[in-house]
């Protein structure tokens, strides 16, 4: 017993204290389960009712305080109502707060509820209760095959059609799931093994915060699992009177989609949620709003989502001026030349590299071992992903050799690295995943061009620095020098970047590897799950860097309109929990970024699985062969064997590995995705077939046994379907587990071994490892490779011990805290965006919505008034009130120099707002008798009108409510006015304010080449380009707003009718979402977000109803009189 296991049974761990916190609370629902169970099904529902009354009620003091102060906003003076929006919005967290008290104190007959539900669901084949409106309106929609009316009966089955395919309910919550159920209920994440039931678990929490009515959003990390979970789950709710739908099934900004989200529960999945609230803050009418406040979502797969895609923007962007002048295209020729010129260099040293060695190990000669293992490093750092070089670095020594020498240049903060590299032309560190230049290479380009400087990044601080202490120049020649100097760094900057873009992409990036070229476009793999990500991309310019490398059509830049990161959309909700088999090992990640526990359920039964120790190999090729003959003998022995691999490309060398051997097997990569589902149910059976036998003796005959099912999938590829055994699998040992590799992440290949040992079922995994892996070559090679070789193995040998194994698993630790450290940076760069973000979305809300718009404009007119007398002397002062604010300087030069500022401040505030109301008042005037005659005369025609209002440069046609224009007596064309141009206004300077972030955060990563850190830059410049955002905005409002008239009188027949408000229009804009921190965005996806739809065949239950049969609701009426209506 170790140390750490002799504290653990002293003090116990994290996992045993968290249960002993909730056991007590599983108790108190134990302790109400049976009052529930003997309820008769009227009284179950009514029950339900009852909760829902009791937790809406809690806060109903509160909500009732809310609606008198909302009441009194538009008779308070409008410097006034600050305090009363303040007051609201402190009502509005209580009432959160009094909720989840109310939650917790019903939470014990809540999950009763729904466990006594599921019971009934599963030992009863219909469920029969009095009908209901919202009874009958399910059973009028021929899908929900769940429910049928009966006269004033409502009969629920217990089989319907989910995800395509007849489920018959036959699942009832066990204990541990209660514990799940609190601790998701308590927003925090649930670490379940597979098969332990995650998305029944999530029906416990789901319901119960259901019941305050502000909405819970179950999300799903694909469209099918979303459309499959809330038809599966779905019935168990509506039978308790929630209402479900899942915005996966409608088109974006449709009433349907509005619906979707106005239900009690909302599945969907996390790109979907992400975009329809960028669209909502797209929105020009709150007609087009779709999404209610963020009050409690459950994420399902919560690693994938907020830890794998935490700094992945969901972006809508659209066309940008000059778009497509980029240098790609350019200088891909170039690069290619110099690539191949490198090949041919580090093709060149591995050769001299075999040779210096080999002579050096028979003469014992140390010199030439010296001179070869630097010819070697030599190779490595010119191209190590180089195959040969792979192959020959597996040999006995060559590595350990290697790395020695390695040490030898790196001593002294790499002060004799220079000597190592100088002949190449340019360093490739797979470590830090960079490329860059050297002296050699900038000269063999210089060369190529006849342009010594065309590569050379200018020394801008030290050329500022002269250009400042020149005294032979005016001002004004200074200030064009200074502008040609930084244009010439931003064209050569550019330049340098794309360079080291095209070097990245030849380098670093494998066709048919990490991406595919498919219908002339370069489609990103993901190196988890083996998919093509549709409408991904790279970042910063390396997306159209491997598109020049592969001759397709370079995609032109596009500008941003609307961004946010998962990460931070996930951020804004009241509560956030999450479930999934894999998230001990990101712990701290969760908890540091999203304030997210993480808490291990204990499995029902317990686990049978045998994790064997780790196999590791010296090559691939041995490697491979002995996972082959591993395949072979589970399968012979009546065991399925689930072959995890890495990547799309290994998953096929298994495969015609196989196939060779005659082995049939099914492969589940990016082409068969969308069978994923099918594939992995099929992958725990065995059936029997003719087997070639050799016994002791090397006599070969055939046999007839049980041969186990083989599968062969990416490691992370079926999550969210279960592989169940058969009996005869179970009697020969379960399934086998066959990992190919180690991925980078400990998470990945636990998610491998937890697809073995479900719900107690027996099983194995295993890793087969080998030194050319890439984890292994990176990081946990080294001690490896010399005890292999001090250890004389020959070829096809392997290590097997808990030592390696865990020596292994700590390199994958480093690779995890390295990529958290990467994602921590450049998360902190979407921080800063998110702070502007959080901003101007607020102001935007408020002008939409129109209830605070008159407070934000009386704080934009009391910040230009106060700007004004702050930066000007009196003279500056007259001209900006004339040109801002559209008055006469309120003071005169005697009061600007003796009276204090904030008094003189205060007074040019009341004034300026005196004048503002009077031109607002003239506009009611104005437009009042018009209104009065067109409602009273022709009412009935109009419903909405046109009023034009001119500020003197352009005019603007207000749309308005002709009914609420007359009823407010022309006030509410002034709140149109203001609304429209807020809007306009806000838009405008924000789109702006995104392109030149953009450019910032590409520009400032040259900071680094001045000893500068980029991200310190990046916050000083944006917090000025937000500030001169604000200003520039502040200064276009109030000058478009106290100008504002209407041209000129218009008589009744002149009126115009404005057209019906249309949703917003966005044939313009493009929807994607891209890798990493990419910001300059490519055209990807169109419109509609959804995942393209697959063709389910569901099993339909009746036909639909004809026009003149009986509506199926119960009724009594036609169908086309009832809910037949505009179907036809």
């Amino acid at each position: 017993m170790n140390f750490n296991k002799f504290l653990q049974s002293l003090f116990g761990n994290k996992s045993s204290k968290d249960m002993k916190l909730i056991q007590p609370l599983v108790n108190k629902v134990k302790e109400a389960y049976p009052e529930i169970q003997k309820l008769s099904n009227d009284e179950l529902r009514a029950r339900t009712k009852q909760l829902q009354q009791y937790v809406q009620d809690s806060a109903k003091q509160q909500k009732e305080k809310i609606a008198e102060l909302k009441a009194k906003i538009e008779e308070t003076p409008i410097d006034e109502r600050e305090s009363i929006f303040n007051a609201i919005d402190k009502l509005e967290k209580e009432v959160l707060d009094i909720y989840e008290k109310a939650l917790d104190e019903v939470m014990p007959v809540a999950f009763s509820i729904v466990k006594d539900t599921a019971r009934r669901f599963a030992e009863n084949e219909e469920t029969v209760v009095t009908a209901t409106e919202f009874d009958r309106e399910l059973a009028a929609n021929p899908k929900n095959d769940f429910i049928t009316i009966d006269g004033d009966k409502a009969i629920y089955h217990n089989h319907w059609t989910a995800g395509g395919n007849d489920l018959k309910w036959e699942m009832i919550h066990y204990d541990v799931q209660l514990f799940g159920g609190i601790v998701l209920h308590q927003g925090k994440i649930a670490e379940m093994a597979t098969g332990e039931g995650k998305t029944l678990v999530s029906t416990l929490p789901v319901f119960l915060n259901a019941l305050t009515g502000n909405g819970v959003h179950v999300v799903t990390v694909n469209d099918y699992l979303a459309k499959r979970d809330s038809e599966w789950m779905g019935p168990l709710y509506m039978f308790n009177g929630l209402s479900v739908d899942c915005i996966d099934k409608h088109r974006p900004n449709s009433p349907e989609r509005r619906k979707a989200y106005m239900a009690d529960i909302t599945f969907g999945t996390n790109n979907e949620f992400g975009f329809d609230y960028l669209r909502d803050n797209m929105a020009l009418s709150p007609a087009d709003l779709v999404q209610r406040k963020h009050n409690y979502a459950i994420v399902d797969e919560v690693d994938s989502v907020l830890i794998d895609d935490a700094r992945t923007p969901l972006i809508i962007s659209g066309p940008v001026a000059k778009g497509d002048d980029q240098m790609f295209e350019e200088y891909q020729p170039l690069v290619e030349r110099l690539v191949d010129v490198q090949r041919k260099l580090a093709t060149q040293y591995l050769a001299e590299a075999k040779q210096l060695i080999s002579e050096g190990q028979k003469a014992n000669d140390q010199k030439k071992l010296d001179e070869g293992f630097l010819a070697l490093y030599r190779s490595h750092k010119a191209l190590p992903k180089n195959k040969p070089l792979i192959k020959y670095l597996s040999e006995e020594g060559i590595k350990a050799g290697m790395l020695k020498t390695e040490e030898y240049y790196m001593e002294n903060n790499n002060r004799r690295m220079p000597e190592a590299v100088e002949p190449l032309y340019f360093v490739v560190d797979e470590k830090l995943n960079s490329c860059d230049l050297t002296d050699k290479g900038t000269e063999w380009l210089a060369n190529q061009v006849n342009d010594k400087e065309l590569f050379v990044l200018p020394d801008i601080t030290s050329e500022l620095s002269a250009l400042e202490n020149e005294k032979d120049i005016d001002e004004q020649q200074r200030l064009d020098k200074k502008d040609d100097l930084l244009n010439h760094y931003a064209v050569q900057s550019e330049r340098v970047h794309t360079l080291q873009q095209l070097l990245k992409a030849y380098t670093m990036f494998n066709k048919d590897d990490e991406y595919v070229v498919m219908d002339g476009e370069v489609k990103i793999v993901d190196e988890q799950t083996g998919r093509i990500m549709e409408g991904r991309r790279w970042s910063d310019g390396l997306h159209q860097a491997v598109e020049a490398k592969e001759h397709v059509k370079v995609e032109a830049a596009t500008q941003t309109f609307a961004t946010i990161t998962l990460q931070n959309y996930f951020r804004m909700y009241h509560k956030l929990s999450g479930m999934t088999g894999t998230a001990s090992t990101e712990a701290g990640e969760f908890w540091d970024i999203y304030k997210l526990d993480v808490v291990e359920i204990p499995t029902n039964r317990p686990i049978l699985r045998k994790d064997l120790d780790d196999r590791v190999y010296k090559t691939a090729r041995e490697k491979y062969a002995a996972v082959i003959d591993e395949i072979v003998e589970m399968r012979n022995s009546g065991r399925p064997v689930l072959v995890g691999t890495t990547s799309v490309e290994i998953s096929e060398l298994i495969s015609k590995m196989l196939n060779m051997r005659k082995i049939p097997h099914q492969v589940l990569n990016a082409k068969l995705h969308k069978k994923e589902a099918d594939i992995v149910a099929e992958a725990g059976r065995s059936t029997m077939g003719m087997v070639e036998i050799v016994d002791e003796d090397g006599n070969k005959h055939k046999e007839e046994r049980l041969l186990g099912a083989v599968t062969i999938a990416t490691n992370m590829a079926g999550r969210g379907t279960d592989i169940k055994l058969t009996p005869e699998v179970k009697a020969a040992g379960g399934l086998a587990i066959i990992g190919t590799e180690r991925h980078e992440s400990r998470r990945v290949d636990r998610q491998l071994r937890g697809r073995a040992g479900r719900q107690g079922d027996p099983g194995s995994s295993v890793f087969y490892v080998s030194l050319e892996d890439k984890l292994m070559r990176l990081f946990a090679s080294e001690r490896i490779a010399s005890l292999m070789d001090r250890l004389g193995f020959q070829e096809g040998d392997r290590i097997e011990n808990p030592m390696i194994s865990k020596s292994i698993e700590r390199a994958q630790k480093k690779v995890e805290e390295n990529n958290f450290g990467i994602r921590k940076h450049l998360l902190e760069y979407d921080d800063v965006m998110n702070k502007q973000r959080t901003v101007i979305y607020e102001k935007r809300r408020h002008a939409l919505m129109g209830e605070r718009i008159g407070m934000d404009i009386t704080n934009v007119i009391w910040d230009r008034v106060v700007n004004i007398i702050e930066t000007n002397d009196y003279e500056g002062c007259r001209e900006q009130f004339l040109k801002v604010l559209a008055m006469e300087c309120p003071f005169t030069e005697e009061d600007f120099n003796n009276i204090k500022p904030e008094d003189l401040e205060e007074r040019a505030f009341q004034s300026a707002m005196a004048t503002f109301k009077r031109k607002t008042d003239r506009i009611e005037s104005v437009a009042w008798p018009i209104i009065k005659e067109v409602e009273e005369n022709q009412g009935a025609i109009y419903e909405r009108i046109m009023v034009p209002i001119t500020d003197g440069k352009r005019v603007y046609n207000i749309p308005c409510n002709l009914k609420e224009a007359y009823r407010t007596e022309g006030k509410d064309v002034v709140k149109q006015f203001e609304r429209v141009i807020m809007l306009h206004i806000i838009d405008d300077c924000w789109k702006e304010n995104l392109r030149q972030l953009d450019e910032l955060r590409h520009s400032v990563q040259n900071a680094s080449y001045e000893q500068k850190d980029p991200l310190l830059i990046f916050k000083l410049e944006s917090a000025k380009l937000f500030d001169s955002m604000v200003n520039d905005m502040n200064n276009r409002i109030t000058s478009i707003l106290t100008r504002g008239q209407i041209p000129e009188m218009q008589r009744q027949e002149e009126v115009h009718e404005a057209a019906p408000e249309q949703p917003t229009q966005r044939q313009n804009y493009t929807e994607q979402k891209v890798d990493l921190d990419d910001e300059a965005q490519q055209a990807a996806a169109n419109q509609d977000t959804r995942e393209i739809e697959e063709n389910h065949t569901p099993l339909v239950k009746d036909k639909m109803p004809g026009r003149n049969d009986p509506c199926p609701c119960g009724s009594g009426k036609k169908f086309k009189n009832c809910h037949g209506k505009g179907l036809e």
